[in-house]
């Protein structure tokens, strides 16, 4: 029986409308800004660099800077943003080649360190500038929010596989991302031709290691049950 109210057929979506050439031509203009920038500020530092240096490196104009950013603290903020976002990417494809969730980390934790020894921009912009140029806050706002979900979820991943003990996730992932972060700093400042670098991978395996849960059938205690009970203060002689 044929339906007496038939529904209209539904309409096809519309395809997205075509980028505009003006709005190609303005994110092309703030690539140039960006990518000028991060090599004068990874060569040179933040303050050894001024906006005419690089407006004129990218052959634009000051109004073209002053368009997409509000001052060189907010283009070094992008900077800073592009140089983390690219760092935790190449991190995460190291940490995805490993055999399984806790190689991952120790995969992850050589590869950052090899960055901050190695690359200048992770080096200069976002370990010696962006604290100092950006504040504190928003400096670890920004790492926190490119490098805390890999760090989290490479964990929680470890501990669903029983390769470390079960305890809660984002406390234990706030202090290793903060013990990285202070031998980041260390590496990226040191002139030792690789001792310092050496010497905090070492500590940062060591830390990854006590992680790692005992084989079953091992009996030794987990950290829960390792903790010595706690013992009574001595009374006072009278």
């Amino acid at each position: 029986m044929s339906n007496p109210n038939p529904q209209p057929a539904a309409e096809p979506a519309a395809p997205p409308l075509p980028r505009s050439r003006k709005a190609e031509q303005s994110e092309a203009t703030r690539a140039a800004l960006v990518g000028v920038a991060r090599s004068l500020f990874a060569a040179r530092g933040y303050a050894g660099v001024g906006t005419e240096e690089i407006v004129r490196a990218a052959g634009l104009t000051r109004g073209a800077l002053y368009h997409h950013f509000a001052g060189k603290e907010e283009l070094f903020r992008a900077v800073y943003e592009e140089v983390e976002r690219e760092l935790v990417e190449r991190i995460a494809v190291q940490a995805a080649a490993a055999r399984d969730p806790l190689e991952a980390l120790f995969a992850g934790a050589r590869a950052f360190l090899d960055a901050c020894e190695a690359d200048p921009a992770v080096q200069r912009i976002a370990l010696l500038d962006a604290p100092s140029v950006l504040g504190w806050e928003q400096w670890r706002e920004i790492g926190l929010r490119y490098g805390f979900g890999l760090v989290e979820g490479s964990l929680a991943a470890a501990m669903d596989a029983g390769l470390i003990d079960r305890e809660p996730v984002r406390p234990l992932a706030h202090l290793l991302l903060g013990a990285m972060d202070e031998g980041a700093m260390l590496v990226a400042r040191a002139q030792d031709r690789g001792r310092t670098r050496a010497e905090v991978g070492a500590a940062v395996e060591r830390f990854l290691d006590k992680l790692r849960a005992p084989p079953p059938g091992s009996g030794r205690a987990t950290a829960s049950r390792r903790r010595p009970a706690r013992r009574a203060p001595p009374r006072r002689r009278g």
